[in-house]
């Protein structure tokens, strides 16, 4: 729970920290330090989703949680993804696949498919109807399964 509640923080700040430097002034760690915690944070409100989805459904909640999945995920997080961020670097550990480094057209269809899907949920998410919502969302773990399935490690 700490690691979570620590990984969330570390994310807001990178989230933050990301307007005041780009990816190439970051050393390899921070990148990779930065794009999990994106994802970390991500993850959180997709668990935040899937929660009112099986329980109460708010639709202010879902709609604040697509929202800010639709901003991380056009955020141009694919810039931490730099040179050197292919393996660990100290007790920076990383499980991305080195496959990600090589297959850029492949990591481009299912960066966009993200997208995409992250786009469309923020906009059914902000329409209220839960059965969309629930597709929609659907779609979006559809598209993360699909980039962890070919490019990140057990």
């Amino acid at each position: 729970m700490y690691r979570m509640i620590r990984t969330a923080t570390v994310g807001l700040l990178a989230l933050g920290l990301a307007g005041t430097a780009t990816a190439a002034e970051l050393k390899p760690e921070e990148q990779i330090q930065y794009r999990q915690a994106g994802y970390a944070f991500m993850a959180w409100n997709m668990g935040k989703i899937k929660a009112n989805l099986d329980g109460n459904y708010s639709q202010p909640q879902v709609q604040a949680a697509a929202e800010t999945i639709r901003a991380i995920a056009n955020s141009g997080m694919g810039a931490l993804y730099g040179p050197g961020t292919d393996q660990n670097i100290g007790d920076v550990k990383t499980r991305v696949k080195p496959s990600m480094f090589t297959e850029r057209e492949e990591v481009g269809r299912l960066a966009m498919n993200f997208i995409n899907a992250a786009n469309e949920l923020a906009e059914v998410a902000a329409l209220g109807d839960e059965a969309e919502v629930k597709s929609a969302f659907g779609a979006v773990g559809k598209s993360c399964k699909a980039c962890h399935d070919q490019f990140r490690a057990d």
